[in-house]
């Protein structure tokens, strides 16, 4: 049209940036991440950051310390601290860290083996996991001559 120019270029993005941080953002599978983590794996920076979180408010202090201490129970094997982690999680201001406490004591002689016995049915699930999610690919796409050479091929 005479008299108007054209437009040149996009608008989509004129809003100036806020903010240019360089940290990720604070999620909870992060949060979750970072408190479960080897404690020798930690950088400082995560380490004041767990701090930090902890400061914020009671429940999440407790609820760190006992998610914390119930992961070394686990990973150093230590069988003879795990009726005093019970009692301090059922305990717990926090409902879903007493919640969890319960339901794995329904099941105490299972837990109690899976913190002593170095044996794990860990690979198997995985396998049995891996044929599932084969399974679920092919389902209604071939008969079952083409699904067991799958398998077979996949192992």
């Amino acid at each position: 049209m005479p008299g108007f120019e054209p437009r040149h270029g996009s608008r989509k993005n004129t809003s100036p940036r806020v903010s240019s941080s360089s940290h990720r953002p604070l999620t909870p599978s992060r949060i979750t991440a970072l408190v479960l983590r080897r404690p020798e794996l930690t950088q400082p920076n995560e380490r004041e950051l767990i701090a930090r979180l902890q400061t914020a408010h009671s429940d999440l202090e407790s609820a760190i310390e006992l998610s914390q201490q119930f992961a070394s129970v686990v990973r150093q094997r230590l069988p003879e601290q795990l009726d005093a982690w019970f009692n301090k999680a059922k305990n717990s201001s926090v409902s879903l860290l007493r919640s969890f406490a319960v339901s794995l004591e329904s099941d105490y002689n299972a837990v109690k083996a899976g913190v002593t016995m170095s044996v794990s049915n860990g690979p198997v699930e995985g396998h049995i996991n891996r044929l599932k999610m084969l399974k679920r690919q092919m389902y209604g796409r071939a008969k079952i001559d083409l699904l067991e050479r799958r398998f077979l091929l996949a192992i």
